[in-house]
């Protein structure tokens, strides 16, 4: 049992930092190939910060643990709100813009929906699973055409300052790209081992242990990002990461996993995980609503998501089969 928990705690760890690297390095190799600040923010740093997500559910599904990617991807939504949000409201209340109440908040409560009912006969199939997929795809091609619209967006000058605050040489840039790569599979193999191991040993189901443990381990750099964002004032781009870090968990993530194995559906991830992600969310726009005007997460809201949050993963320690 040693052996198991030693290497989950030191896969989410390596996870954590081998992601960091990754995003650094991508980012930096997109500027040396010319790719616009715009696309780099919405693509490449996008794309990284679920990069654990992806990677994680990738190998659970190729390696015959489903549910272990369903709760992954699912249980990192629920962590994104509850944990990420919460705490970063608490440290410093969130600003929330009227565009996201209006647009991306119920986008992601569209896209909820859309995972719930391909998914509501039981089964993740392949073409259930090409369904999220092309979805994604759609979605990111419209953002990218309505960015394109307003250059010089505020994505574009964070993006900007990013690379200026953490210029690295086109050697450097490659070094981290690759090795940020290679962590991130050899970390992901050793962390889903463990996992699975664990769940063996004290008789967890695959899903719980995937909607706890390597959920929380796989929003380890979300929570990071969002805090050091909150020290420097700009928590209102944590609010932006979440929203899209989960639109991407719930179509990227799962389609992927569901093109590589399909899968059987279990009724607690229908009747309990899904409800808890669109409840979650419905919240975070009941909080952030304002008329006319830009709303605000504030403490006692972060406090009441954090709790929840807390309360729901007690829930599944206290019955994890």
């Amino acid at each position: 049992m040693l052996v198991p928990i030693l290497a989950t705690l030191g896969g989410l760890a390596a996870l954590a930092w081998s992601a960091d690297k990754f995003v650094a390095g991508a980012s930096a190799v997109a500027r040396y190939l010319g790719m616009a600040p715009l696309l780099i923010g919405m693509i490449v740093i996008g794309f990284g910060t679920s990069a654990p997500e992806l990677v994680v559910s990738t190998f659970a599904a190729a390696g015959g643990d489903p549910e272990i990617a369903l709760g992954n991807a699912f249980g990192s939504n629920i962590a994104n709100i509850g944990l990420i949000l919460g705490i970063t409201a608490i440290v410093l209340p969130i600003i929330v813009k009227r565009g996201i109440l209006r647009k991306e908040l119920p986008l992601l409560l569209v896209v909820t929906a859309v995972a719930w009912l391909v998914m509501s006969d039981g089964e993740l199939s392949r073409g259930d699973a090409g369904v999220l997929v092309l979805l994604l795809v759609v979605l990111l091609t419209w953002q990218i055409l309505s960015a394109r619209q307003h250059q010089g967006d505020a994505l574009e000058k964070d993006v900007e300052e990013a690379a200026a605050s953490r210029a690295m040489s086109r050697k450097a840039a490659w070094v981290w790209l690759l090795v940020g790569l290679v962590l991130l599979v050899v970390s992901s193999r050793i962390l889903v081992w463990g996992a699975v191991e664990i769940a063996e040993s004290l008789g967890w189901s695959d899903l719980v242990i995937g909607l706890t443990v390597v959920a929380i381990g796989t929003s380890a750099p979300e929570l990071a990002s969002a805090l050091a964002a909150a020290r420097h004032g700009q928590n209102d781009l944590a609010l932006g990461n979440v929203i899209g870090s989960n639109l991407f968990n719930t179509l990227g993530v799962v389609g992927l996993a569901g093109l590589i194995a399909p899968a059987t559906v279990s009724p607690e991830l229908l009747n309990r995980d899904l409800p808890m992600v669109a409840f979650m969310t419905v919240l975070v726009l009941i909080f952030g609503f304002r008329w006319k005007r830009d709303g605000r997460i504030n403490r006692l809201e972060g406090g009441v998501l954090l709790a929840l949050w807390l309360a729901y993963t007690a829930f599944l320690v206290l019955n994890p089969t």
